[in-house]
């Protein structure tokens, strides 16, 4: 599996929005330095999550493709 940069930007994109939504409005009265970088160490962790995530999910759904044509395409099938 290679490094997809325009997946890596949707992931960073969508933890930008879960943390945004969630815990920054939470935590905004409080923050200090400390409480920052949980929030950066969170936000990095997620972004790879989602990435993986992705990653694994759309490169199955491709494998998962190419095989069900290869099948479909070398027998007839009914209908």
């Amino acid at each position: 599996m290679t490094f997809d940069p325009l997946r890596c930007a949707e992931a960073t994109c969508q933890a930008a929005v879960v943390l945004g939504a969630t815990l920054v409005p939470a935590a905004w009265q409080t923050l200090d330095g400390s409480l920052a970088a949980v929030l950066a160490a969170m936000f990095v962790v997620i972004s790879a999550a989602i990435y993986a995530l992705h990653a694994v999910t759309f490169d199955s759904f491709r494998l998962i493709r190419h095989r069900d044509r290869q099948i479909f395409s070398t027998g007839a099938h009914d209908e």
